[in-house]
């Protein structure tokens, strides 16, 4: 009776619902302390549910990976979970050329400078945010210069 209800809030991710439905079936069992848990809680079973169409349980183990818990989804499952909802990877290019040779020296010195203010952005959480990296490394950059040749650099 109460299974197809619950077949249901897992193919919709209705979180009200199986609240609802968990109190009602379950009163004496822990329930979760909010629709944040709720809702981890769907994902999780999701990724484990035979009877959820391949695609969703592929999305659920998506999203708890991108939000850093463990996904119940198998083993011989996960390479085909992987074609169909791949990861995003972030990725900045740092460059830096001298134009003159009496430059050459610095080049591995403000190129690390510059690498070092991707991974400041990236500890803020701002990696994705191009226009901040560009500036930090843009300011990595003239200040490296600045410091080791004294010239001012726009």
């Amino acid at each position: 009776m109460h299974a197809a209800e619950f077949r249901r809030c897992l193919v919709e991710l209705d979180v009200a619902a199986i609240r609802r439905l968990h109190a009602h079936v379950a009163p004496h069992l822990p329930a979760p302390a909010s629709d944040r848990e709720a809702l981890i809680s769907l994902h999780h079973a999701r990724t484990q549910a035979a009877v959820v169409p391949d695609r969703l349980r592929f999305y659920s183990h998506r999203w708890l990976l991108d939000n850093g818990y463990p996904s119940g989804l198998p083993d011989m499952l996960k390479p085909r979970a992987e074609r169909e909802y791949p990861a995003v990877a972030a990725a900045v290019g740092v460059s830096y050329n001298a134009r003159s040779s009496i430059l050459a020296p610095i080049v591995p010195l403000v190129r690390r400078s510059m690498e070092a203010a991707v991974l400041e952005a990236d500890a803020d959480g701002k990696l994705l945010d191009t226009p901040h990296v560009r500036q930090r490394m843009k300011e990595a950059r003239s200040t490296t210069i600045e410091k080791l040749v004294g010239l001012k650099i726009e």
